[in-house]
């Protein structure tokens, strides 16, 4: 038998993740749905076993006997297949999220997790068990039969067990259960449809049939609206499907990851809250949304960006809620953690911080889209312009970076970097026509301050490369960014020199530190994964492909059986560390994967 879990949690890596545009689950190898948040993906949730294996609740289908798993997603979705197999025989499990509508097109009012076991072979026992926690395990529920049908109830959530050859649901004590026996050709069905603050719709048989197949058709269509034909297609298209399902469809937001506290160090504090949506991030998904075709994406993510930094117009916070709210108040939940990670946080008080990289994020997003849409309107090109006049102004002082330090700020290398970044583009869609032009000749004259405060100040010719703040003596994978959003150009000598010494003083293996240095906060952590796909993208931009492809098949190689990737790596072990699945490390491979190949096309 396969053994996943270790003192009760399963290893990061192990996990999978489904989702229907609103809310999202990860689902663990051993048959077991720890971390699901109702009715939204950024609500507290009602399954949270990954973080606490005793109080959070948890849906668990596994066989009764020792199994070995394989698992997949069925070819072009977001549906996920697990087969368990038994010295008596095999079982499939098919667990979706399932979307809105039926085969007839229309919209339902359901909002459903499926599990749809069927036996492949022999004859397997199989039991479940629904554990339903609601609001961060807080609340535990009352359980009663509506019309026969299971039903679990805390305020104003509510879950059903609908079961279908699966057994005859029990009410425990807080917990439903069943047990059926599955030979060759059985089919059962677990249905778990969920409601907050409004009617608990109980399904038939045949609609719940009529979504899967209209989920699996969603999926597959919009798979095929694709645009990608460079190289590791598979690991593009699947990080693609992985960012599909951090969209938040009611708004177009995005989030960061689907989960919360998930530790960067085991045992340690640097649990951080992840889903929310970071405007650092806005340049990466506006790119890898246009170059994989997903232009309705990249329109409805910008537009939610501009409503939501609207409101705090012209200074932007570093990360907004899904509904484009910019507060995020930080708390602690009284919840074990993973494997011991304390503290458990939900909300997240970075929000707060001065971050000035974000306003050179926000001005390549909008450079980027208008390259691809065009004009913007008139409101929007006079808020790009207010930003720039506000840039002029904020550039000089000193911040948080993009790395959300909690100790002093300082004046980070690639903050400044990304202030020229903001200033430059801005020139340029004013040069163009594309926004009020009224400022441009202070924009250019600040532009060129902020290059002569990062070449005098961030520049360290002892170690050969830019630092990670004026002065300083530590390095920095972040500057990487700088560079690769044009800062200067690929044959300036300082940034050949800049990717030698990151290459060689932040990289370990396939991995790259995101940098040396303290942080404010105790303990350790792995390898982000980002910085090394930034690393093989600069590797590419500077003329040394095979160095590049090498590396990236490396990174390619360290996605786990399901093809995601996590916020960090452990060096040592190859354990998964931080929130998953991580839409930043999935923006960079497709972003690097593009980069990779268009200089192998045009031979560097």
């Amino acid at each position: 038998m396969t053994e996943f879990r270790s003192g009760s949690h399963v290893a990061l890596r192990d996990y999978a993740v489904i989702g229907d545009g609103r809310s999202a689950a990860l689902v663990a190898a051993d048959g077991s749905v720890d971390w699901l948040g109702v009715p939204d993906l950024d609500s507290p949730s009602v399954f949270a076993a990954v973080l606490d294996p005793a109080r959070g609740g948890r849906f668990l289908a596994e066989p009764e006997e020792p199994f070995t798993v394989a698992r997949r997603y069925l070819p072009g979705t977001n549906v996920l297949e697990t087969t368990f197999t038994t010295a008596r025989g095999s079982v499939r499990v098919v667990d979706a999220l399932t979307l809105e509508g039926g085969d007839d097109g229309t919209l339902t009012p359901m909002r459903e997790l499926q599990r749809r076991v069927e036996g492949v072979s022999g004859t397997v026992p199989l039991r479940w068990s629904v554990q339903p926690r609601f609001g961060y395990g807080a609340r535990r529920p009352r359980i009663a039969r509506r019309a026969g049908v299971p039903v679990a109830t805390a305020g104003g959530d509510a879950l059903a067990v609908c079961a279908w050859d699966a057994g005859e649901p029990r009410c425990a004590d807080h917990e439903i259960t069943g047990r059926v026996e599955l030979t060759r050709g059985d089919r059962a069905l677990l249905a778990l449809p969920f409601a907050h603050k409004e009617p608990l719709v109980l399904p038939a048989r045949p609609d719940c049939d009529a979504r899967m197949r209209h989920t699996l058709a969603a999926w597959h269509d919009w798979t095929r609206g694709r645009a990608y034909d460079g190289m590791w297609p598979d690991a593009v298209l699947r990080s693609a499907l992985a960012l599909k399902l951090l969209i938040f469809a009611p708004s177009g937001a995005i989030a960061a990851a689907v989960t919360s506290s998930l530790p960067e160090h085991l045992g340690g504090e640097r649990n951080w809250d992840y889903r929310y949506s970071w405007v650092r991030d806005s340049a990466f998904t506006v790119d890898a949304l246009l170059r994989t075709g997903c232009t309705a994406e990249a329109r409805a993510y910008l537009w939610w960006l501009m409503h939501a930094t609207q409101l705090t117009h012209p200074r932007l916070r570093v990360l907004y809620r899904l509904d484009g709210g910019g507060d995020a108040p930080e708390r602690a939940l009284p919840l074990e953690g993973y494997r011991g990670s304390r503290p458990v946080r939900v909300g997240n008080a970075a929000g707060a911080q001065l971050q000035l990289d974000t306003y050179g994020e926000l001005l390549q997003t909008a450079w980027l889209h208008a390259g691809a849409a065009g004009r913007p309107d008139a409101d929007l090109a006079r808020r790009l312009a207010e930003i720039a006049d506000f840039v002029c102004g904020a550039w000089r002082h000193p911040d948080s970076g993009i790395w959300e330090v909690r100790s002093a700020p300082r004046h980070f290398t690639h903050s400044k970097m990304m202030c020229w970044v903001a200033l430059d583009r801005a020139v340029d869609l004013a040069e163009r026509g594309l926004i009020p032009d009224r400022g441009a000749a202070r924009w250019r004259l600040v532009r060129d301050q902020v290059r002569g405060f990062v070449e005098s100040r961030c520049f360290s010719s002892r170690h050969r490369s830019y630092m990670r703040s004026a002065g300083g003596s530590e390095l920095d994978a972040a500057v990487l960014l700088g560079l690769l959003y044009g800062y200067a150009d690929d044959g300036d000598p300082r940034v050949r020199a800049t990717v030698d010494t990151v290459g060689r003083e932040l990289r370990r293996g396939p991995f790259v530190d995101r940098y040396s240095g303290e942080d404010g906060l105790s303990g350790t952590e792995g390898a982000f994964l980002a910085c090394s796909f930034w690393l093989v993208a600069c590797l590419a931009r500077v003329g040394r492909l095979d160095e590049a492809v090498a590396l990236m098949d490396d990174l390619v190689a360290l996605a786990n059986d399901v093809g995601l990737y996590s916020e960090e790596i452990d060096p040592d072990t190859g354990a998964f560390l931080g929130n998953l699945p991580q839409g930043l490390t999935h923006l960079a491979l497709i972003s690097t994967a593009c980069t990779v190949t268009e200089a192998a096309r045009e031979g560097r």
